[in-house]
């Protein structure tokens, strides 16, 4: 069986299977299979946002520095997922670090050339735009979550 193209990766994906077809060709060409082994690291915080991915599997572990402490796991990114959205807003720095958590298989794009596309086609953009403000709303919510949890309780939930 020869293996998927990115175009049918993307049309399997559940972040963009529903776009109209011309728009994942147009997407497929942005991005490129990869993958990445535990432990890598995709990115750390305050360092340039000059790509994403869509995974179709394993997981990320989406991680926030905290003094004296250490970087700690906010979420929890699995099979279906997007990591990355900082790459839509200038100055394009990461505003967490992520690093595999399990051996990840997915689609890595070139942010610059996404935000082309996106400028060029503005129906493209304003979908995609609303469908990373949903992943930047999740984000925000399961951040809260686990920030109480440790600032909360330091011990432990009770």
């Amino acid at each position: 069986m020869a293996p998927l193209t990115v175009f049918d990766q993307l049309a399997l994906h559940p972040f963009l299977a529903d776009l109209p077809a011309g728009w994942l060709h147009r997407l497929a060409v942005a991005g490129r299979p990869v993958l990445r082994h535990p432990g890598h690291r995709l990115f750390r915080q305050g360092a340039a946002a000059n790509r994403f991915w869509l995974l179709s599997s394993g997981a990320v572990a989406l991680e926030f520095p905290v003094q004296g402490r250490g970087d700690i796991t906010i979420e929890v990114v699995r099979a279906g997922g997007v990591v990355g959205w900082s790459w839509l807003l200038e100055p394009y720095r990461w505003t967490l670090g992520a690093v595999v958590a399990e051996e990840c298989r997915a689609v890595e794009f070139d942010a610059a050339r996404v935000r082309e596309l996106m400028a060029a086609d503005t129906d493209l953009g304003r979908e995609l735009g609303q469908r990373f403000l949903a992943v930047m709303a999740d984000r925000l919510g399961a951040a809260r979550v686990r920030l109480v949890e440790l600032y909360a309780y330091p011990e432990g939930p009770r």
